[in-house]
């Protein structure tokens, strides 16, 4: 029995280390946050919607949030929006908005609202647009909530660098 019990554990010892973990190889796109910055994008009359291709596929957790460049403060700092984002007219009626949705390859923005021909050029033309993806992984284990709507607090929460974006410019 003394036999039986060594040799089956000699087995099991065995068959334990054999045991392998796969690493992931090339850069490490499930688990870091990234920002994409796509520039001269146009929204034309045809449809008044754009796609961004993602530069990879993102995993199906991942969070994707949008941000439109809406100016720049007096200090110089760019000013970006979260979307979707709504303006009015005075009586609160909708005048346009920016909306989107996305896949694991690429997001679709829209540019929704009354008469959008007539909205300025500087509106529809030559947008500048960040992609933030968040891996899903840190959704479930944020100690504090993060406002979304701040790009800047965003950046701090997920250890962003934005010296470092990938920018891809949109043909015309």
């Amino acid at each position: 029995m003394k036999k039986i019990t060594l040799m089956l554990a000699v087995i099991g010892m065995m068959t334990l280390q054999s045991c392998t973990v796969n690493e992931d190889k090339g850069p490490d796109n499930d688990t870091i946050s990234v920002v994409w910055e796509y520039g001269n994008v146009n929204f034309q009359p045809n449809s008044y919607s754009v796609v961004l291709n993602f530069p990879y596929t993102i995993v199906s957790s991942d969070m994707v949030l949008i941000y439109r460049l809406t100016g720049t403060t007096n200090q110089g700092s760019d000013i970006w929006k979260l979307m979707p984002e709504s303006y009015f007219f005075d009586d609160g009626t909708l005048d346009y908005r920016f909306s989107n949705d996305f896949t694991r390859v690429d997001a679709e923005v829209r540019l929704e609202g009354f008469d959008l021909a007539g909205l300025p050029s500087n509106i529809r033309l030559n947008q500048i647009l960040r992609v933030v993806v968040i891996p899903g992984y840190f959704g479930n284990r944020l100690a504090n909530e993060v406002d979304f709507t701040d790009y800047k607090a965003t950046l701090q929460a997920f250890n962003i660098d934005d010296s470092n974006i990938t920018r891809i410019t949109l043909n015309k």
